[in-house]
């Protein structure tokens, strides 16, 4: 048979809990924050865009995008 609990050692028990639950949430707020989600995500394009792929996707956008104002322009003066 389990003798009965103190009700002070239960108020223990429920603070402690109460407390761990307050830093997982801060925890996880911190997780999903929308700004350092956005740090991460500028970090991951700069570090992509110093690779030797990123920098020829960089540079094949650039290319095409010439081309079309070039076009763009041309058909303009007709």
């Amino acid at each position: 048979m389990t003798r009965p609990r103190d009700p002070e050692q239960i108020q223990q028990e429920i603070e402690s809990t109460r407390g761990q639950l307050a830093g997982t949430l801060d925890e996880l707020a911190e997780r999903v924050s929308p700004r350092r989600l956005a740090g991460q995500g500028r970090d991951k394009a700069v570090e992509f865009l110093q690779t030797p792929v990123g920098m020829s996707a960089v540079g094949s956008a650039t290319l095409l995008l010439a081309l079309r104002m070039a076009r763009a322009a041309r058909n303009r003066r007709r």
